[in-house]
């Protein structure tokens, strides 16, 4: 379904249900008060107790509001919820104990004798609003965990979030709003996850919140992909970039990148080649050589853009689990984004590490860096651009490719850019941005992705050679992109083996 916008940049998918449609969050918290079942706790640590308040302010909460609570003071919460190892509150960690910790004070002081049907849970949230300096906006984790039946085993929703606007009162207010839609969502939207992650924007704006991370666990959640769910934040404009590890799991991108030396390698890896592997491989020989990148604090990424998801111009969800599993299966992190232009990439890098940089690049991808078209919607233009990419402490990594007309190896000696970029690009390659990748295996330079994807959509032979070691096995057991040869009974995704 096509996003559109609602009331500015509100969020709502057409088709989906009419504004009008969408319930006031009075009339959310008070369907949840009225629901003689639902029984549980609220903790909330670090921006007041903003979610409970709708909930109070609603009526009939006695029979929901076990209690509501927020430790403030970090002695007396770490009384209550422990000491984490990193001595930090704001922290998944953190939320989770926080969470187990409130269930359990449930289940042992109210007795399934006396209430055989309440189906409990616990709300809670640990978060920084935005300083008195007003350098660091705030963010925070939140999440649920509950039942929606008695004496069935918990399920988890648990999120985290970046605060865009730039007063305490607003996001403590934003919390509020965002807690009130997510217990909502979870009793009552928990059969639709993606329809769940939309409405948690209900009554907000993109401007006000950012969601980056959404994990869903539990029976009721089995079958719950949680990196589609990632690439549904993305698609649905509520962040730019998500992340996940070789095993599969979404990861927080801030985590993952703090402070971290990053090699990045962009790609539409439909399917990974060996060529993608050797420009990788290659790359970071080079690039963990280099004096100031450090290896043990090194971050790998195989990144795939939003805009090479599309087909039709829809997302096919099934392809990118296809793309994604591959990468996973070769151990790698992959990162999905919505960035068309790789200065906006290194933007991103750039608020979570000062620390050195790569960008891997085929010769093509270099040749479109510098053409002109691409920033024609910033006031400076490609120098504008151009200064938000090299400014950082950037180097471009480019691998050679072969000239199909002449046969010709193309290198940063031999590159043809734009005429009026020919100035432009030799102040930068002289300036040591741009490094050629000179260990490369010639034998590898023909391959392509896209015809190895044709030649397996068309069911001829010839591919499985181009590609790593075992990825052919994985394409033709799962039937990927467009293999049809020897139907089997699939498992819902690929055990990755490291």
């Amino acid at each position: 379904m096509a996003i559109t916008k609602r009331n500015d940049n509100e969020i709502t998918i057409k088709g989906d249900k009419k504004i009008d449609d969408i319930p006031s969050l009075k009339t959310k918290a008070l369907k949840i008060n009225l629901n003689d079942n639902i029984y549980g706790t609220f903790a909330e640590i670090g921006a007041g107790q903003e979610t409970v308040r709708h909930f109070f302010r609603a009526g009939g909460g006695s029979g929901t509001i076990a209690k509501a609570m927020s430790a403030y003071d970090k002695d007396f919460s770490d009384a209550i919820y422990g000491i984490e190892d990193d001595k930090r509150y704001v922290t998944e960690s953190r939320l989770r104990k926080m969470l187990n910790h409130e269930v359990n004070l449930i289940e042992e002081r109210i007795t399934r004798d006396k209430h055989p049907n309440k189906i409990f849970f616990a709300f809670a949230n640990t978060v920084a609003t935005i300083d008195f300096a007003k350098q660091f906006k705030g963010h925070g984790w939140v999440g649920i965990k509950y039942q929606i039946e008695a004496n069935q085993e918990y399920n988890d929703i648990v999120l985290h979030v970046r605060f865009k606007e730039t007063d305490a009162r607003l996001q403590q207010e934003t919390l509020g709003i965002l807690g009130t839609n997510l217990i909502y969502g979870a009793f009552y939207k928990y059969n639709e996850p993606k329809k769940l992650l939309r409405y948690l924007y209900d009554h907000l704006h993109k401007d006000q919140l950012e969601i980056d991370t959404v994990n869903f666990s539990g029976p009721i959640f089995k079958d719950v992909d949680n990196r589609l769910m990632s690439l549904q934040l993305v698609k649905n404009g509520m962040t730019d970039a998500v992340m996940f590890d070789p095993d599969g799991n979404n990861v927080l991108p801030a985590s993952a990148l703090y402070k971290k030396n990053i090699l990045a390698l962009r790609g539409s890896f439909r399917p990974v080649t060996k060529v993608n592997m050797d420009m990788y491989e290659k790359s970071y020989k080079m690039f963990i050589s280099e004096n100031k990148v450090d290896e043990e604090n090194t971050q790998v990424l195989f990144e795939i853009t939003l805009s090479n998801l599309r087909a039709e111009g829809e997302i096919d969800e099934q392809d990118f689990m296809d793309r994604a599993d591959l990468l996973c299966s070769l151990g790698q992190t992959v990162l999905i984004s919505n960035f068309r232009e790789y200065y906006k990439l290194v933007e991103y890098f750039s608020l979570y590490s000062k620390n050195r940089m790569g960008l891997v690049m085929g010769v093509n991808n270099l040749v479109d860096v510098f053409d002109e078209k691409y920033y024609r919607h910033l006031s400076g233009g490609i120098l504008e651009a151009f200064g938000k990419l090299f400014f950082k402490d950037l180097k471009v990594y480019l691998y050679p490719m072969i000239d199909t007309e002449t046969g010709e190896l193309v290198t940063s000696e031999n590159i043809k850019v734009h005429p009026r970029m020919k100035e432009l690009y030799k102040f930068f390659k002289y300036n040591g941005k741009v490094i050629d990748v000179k260990d490369y295996d010639a034998s590898v330079l023909n391959i392509f992705s896209r015809e190895i994807f044709q030649l397996i959509a068309d069911g001829k032979a010839g591919w499985k050679d181009m590609l790593p070691e075992g990825i052919a096995d994985i394409i033709k057991d799962y039937r990927m992109f467009g293999y049809t040869r020897k139907p089997m009974i699939l498992n819902k995704k690929i055990r990755h083996k490291r």
